[in-house]
């Protein structure tokens, strides 16, 4: 048997993230690369997606790749597979990762009695519906490919729990009151039922899927969010974007080859109380 450390190595292998170039997603691809993977940062935002390339290969030179993706079409994510293949020959890991930011965010922060249908489309569109497209293509990749895979789905804490309706007193992120609306947690909780359906039906492929569950990260919210927010929390504070990377490099690699349908809680402890 190879040493146990070397099971958390993805050297040879190539992984594809949606929303490679957010907030959480720059971090989870700088870690696959680090691990040793070939890593495609797909995002709406080429831009962006080229500047976390451009800063992945100064450390790793050649371990990245940039695709602009819209998860909500089956043209760009078919697009985006064929230029990951066309590029590293293969995919073994996709971390589905991508997430909806509101084009109205009065609309997304309203109340639910007043909630628009049209606003509740839009974040599912992408939350959910773009998880089960890109699932979908991926893993139908994988299954033809004939090398197993592993797939890795973000959730959300709001996705397993109800919010605590009273750490949005007072609170703002980028000077706007903030709230967690009712489509944020419904979608996320369907990214966990998804996962666990998808783990019973591609076992026998040999492709195993998980999903990740972070807290709260620090971001940007005001001293009221944050202070409201750590009171709630066991370990006492929110938590860093780098310290979701762990998870992924683990449900990615070998060192968890008999783990599928589980979903990984990283949130300080919350979900104990």
């Amino acid at each position: 048997m190879n040493s146990y450390l070397e099971r958390f190595h993805l050297n040879g292998k190539t992984a594809i993230i949606t929303g490679g170039a957010g907030l959480l997603g720059q971090h989870f691809s700088s870690g696959l690369a680090d691990a040793g993977a070939y890593v495609a940062i797909a995002d709406v935002n080429l831009h962006e997606a080229e500047r976390v390339m451009e800063d992945i290969n100064k450390k790793y030179p050649g371990r990245a790749m940039a695709v602009q993706c819209d998860v909500t079409s089956e043209d760009s994510i078919n697009d985006m597979i064929h230029k990951v293949k066309s590029q590293y020959g293969e995919i073994n890991i996709l971390h589905n990762n991508a997430a909806g930011k509101s084009s109205d965010l009065d609309a997304f922060f309203a109340d639910f009695e007043a909630y628009s249908l049209d606003q509740w489309k839009e974040i599912m569109a992408i939350n959910l519906d773009g998880m089960f497209l890109v699932a979908k293509a991926v893993g139908k990749f994988m299954k033809e490919q004939g090398k197993g895979g592993s797939i890795i789905q973000t959730s959300s804490i709001y996705g397993v729990m109800g919010p605590d309706q009273r750490i949005y007193e007072g609170s703002y992120y980028l000077e706007r009151q903030i709230n967690s609306p009712a489509v944020y947690s419904a979608s996320k909780a369907g990214v966990i039922g998804l996962t666990k359906y998808l783990a019973t039906y591609w076992a026998k492929d040999g492709i195993r899927v998980n999903a990740i569950t972070p807290g709260g990260v620090e971001s940007g919210q005001n001293d009221t969010f944050k202070e409201n927010y750590s009171n709630r929390i066991p370990l006492g504070r929110m938590a860093q974007p780098e310290e979701m990377v762990g998870a992924l490099i683990y449900l990615a690699s070998n060192a968890s080859s008999y783990v599928t349908g589980h979903n990984i809680i990283i949130d300080g402890g919350l979900n104990a109380w």
